[in-house]
């Protein structure tokens, strides 16, 4: 059985040496200590979110903080090629499942997109709360996964804004899913797409996406493609994808 995973952030825990005590304050500790109800001398591991793993020993602890003995420090790096979703707002908190499966998935990128067609529609006063309850699943799920590297959540774009981040970064290889798109996603397909250093897929909300929408991601230099015979739901269609990724360009081995 894997340690479970405490969130440690800061620069220190990237310094910390075997044998040094840590003392671990707050909802981390309060997690530990209260719900897993860890005791004297049972493995746990800290993380930082940015690829440093701490495998430490639990001494002691008291509501909302705890001791804990170093063992180990390891620097993680991310699997090559990166893999982003933009993931468009969707009704029902199917968004929230996708982003959810995807950090399961190693998905380091999330965009969030208010797509034409999306119901949910941002608004000033509730597009802080809204993602930072993206931010919060983020964290949930990269914990529950045991990752040391947390998925970056980047800012909320509209299309027109999703088409500029396209065209800011050529080096990328976007792929928009696209129920009508002619290219297929074959494995032989996929596995050219493992010479890229950053692979991001696209996805649309319930309705789809628009053929205007189609039209002005491809200008920004996206590339269309068909997922498969049948058309999924926007919480299944990016983990699936990302999945697919993952087995072909050897990102599990």
């Amino acid at each position: 059985m894997t340690n479970p995973v405490f969130h440690h952030p800061g620069e220190g825990l990237s310094r910390a040496r075997p044998g040094e005590l840590l003392d671990v304050h707050g909802p981390e500790a309060r997690h530990a200590v209260t719900v897993r109800r860890l005791r004297a001398g049972e493995l746990l591991d800290l993380v930082d979110g940015h690829g440093t793993r701490a495998t430490c020993t639990f001494r002691d602890g008291e509501k909302d903080r705890m001791t804990v003995a170093v063992k180990s420090v390891a620097r993680e790096p991310q699997p090559r090629p990166l893999l982003s979703l933009v993931q468009a707002l969707a009704k029902g908190d199917r968004d929230l499942q996708a982003v959810e499966s995807a950090t399961e998935l190693g998905v380091s990128r999330v965009v969030p997109w208010q797509a034409e067609r999306s119901i949910v529609r941002l608004r000033a006063e509730r597009a802080a709360k809204t993602m930072g309850k993206w931010e919060s699943l983020l964290a949930t799920a990269a914990k529950q996964s045991r990752r040391a590297t947390w998925p970056e959540l980047a800012p909320w774009v509209d299309t027109a804004g999703l088409a500029e981040l396209i065209r800011s970064e050529p080096g990328t290889l976007w792929l928009v899913l696209h129920e009508s798109a002619n290219v297929p996603w074959s494995s032989r397909e996929v596995a050219a797409w493992g010479e890229q250093e950053h692979v991001a897929v696209v996805v649309g909300p319930e309705g789809g996406i628009s053929e205007r929408e189609l039209e002005a991601l491809c200008a920004a230099g996206a590339r269309p493609v068909r997922l498969g015979a049948t058309v999924m739901r926007s919480s299944t269609a990016g983990p699936a994808a990302l999945a697919a990724l993952s087995a072909v360009l050897g990102l599990w081995d």
